[in-house]
């Protein structure tokens, strides 16, 4: 019988330095996890990442940070051998990068389109690709998309569209992984409360999403709060295992498929 609990595990985390990734980084070492490779973007993040990894170690895991653009499938390649080289094969990947954009599709410029690509798909199917070859059997790989894949809206034809494709990346993955014993899913929340939401919305966008879920008078801010998911990650990364190849829309309401 596999052991499907988080204790002891090896763990790598894209864009695990802070919000989301950086609470995930947090939760699972206090849940028993063995080590932690925390991923982030750019030298702008290397004081949150530095204070996750401290928050790791305290918790009682081993912790390494790198730093990476991982836009490109060798970069992702190299931050996996990086991660071996330095803490051993993961039992549980997860991956948080992501980038939004808001603006009319008669606005969206090529290169608009390629950044969101690169960083949403792009990144998402190398990712999937990497903990593949690495992820020890019986492991746990998640991906973050977002809940606007149920949503009908305007305006986030770049964002939703190119978080779109790493759906059927995950059946895919699913599949061919599962012969190992690993599960791979994606969890799509709502808005969060986060400095990202909030430079790409209006106030009057700001406060239609604070009211648009239907447990978002219970949230104290209406919008999805990132401690909301954590436990979703959690049970899908452990016990959870069973659950493979799904889309799964955490958002209070939000809105549904």
């Amino acid at each position: 019988m596999a052991d499907h609990s988080i204790s002891g595990k090896t763990i790598i985390i894209a864009g695990g330095a802070k919000n989301l990734g950086g609470l995930l980084a947090r939760d699972l070492a206090a849940h028993g996890a063995k080590a932690v490779a925390i991923h982030y973007n750019s030298a702008a993040s290397r004081p949150e990442a530095e204070a996750t990894l401290a928050a790791v170690e305290a918790a009682g895991a081993k912790a390494v940070a790198f730093q990476a653009d991982l836009t490109t499938a060798g970069a992702v390649e190299k931050l996996f051998a990086d991660t071996v080289a330095a803490i051993g094969r993961p039992d549980i990947a997860i991956n948080t990068v992501g980038k939004v954009l808001k603006k009319p599709m008669s606005e969206i410029t090529e290169a608009d389109y390629d950044e969101m690509s690169a960083v949403n798909a792009k990144t998402a199917f190398f990712f999937l690709k990497e903990a593949g070859r690495h992820v020890n059997d019986n492991g746990k790989i998640v991906t973050l998309v977002t809940s606007l894949l149920g949503a009908y809206t305007p305006f986030y034809s770049s964002y939703a569209g190119t978080k779109a494709p790493v759906e059927h990346f995950t059946r895919a993955a699913s599949k061919e992984f599962g012969t190992r014993g690993i599960s791979v899913t994606a969890i799509g929340p709502g808005p969060m409360d986060t400095p990202f939401f909030y430079p790409a919305e209006g106030a009057e966008a700001v406060a239609y999403h604070k009211t648009a879920a239907a447990l978002s008078g219970f949230s104290k801010t209406g919008l999805t709060d990132i401690a909301d998911i954590v436990p979703w990650i959690r049970l899908l990364v452990s016990e959870g295992w069973w659950m493979t190849g799904q889309t799964i829309l955490v958002n209070g309401g939000y809105t549904t498929k």
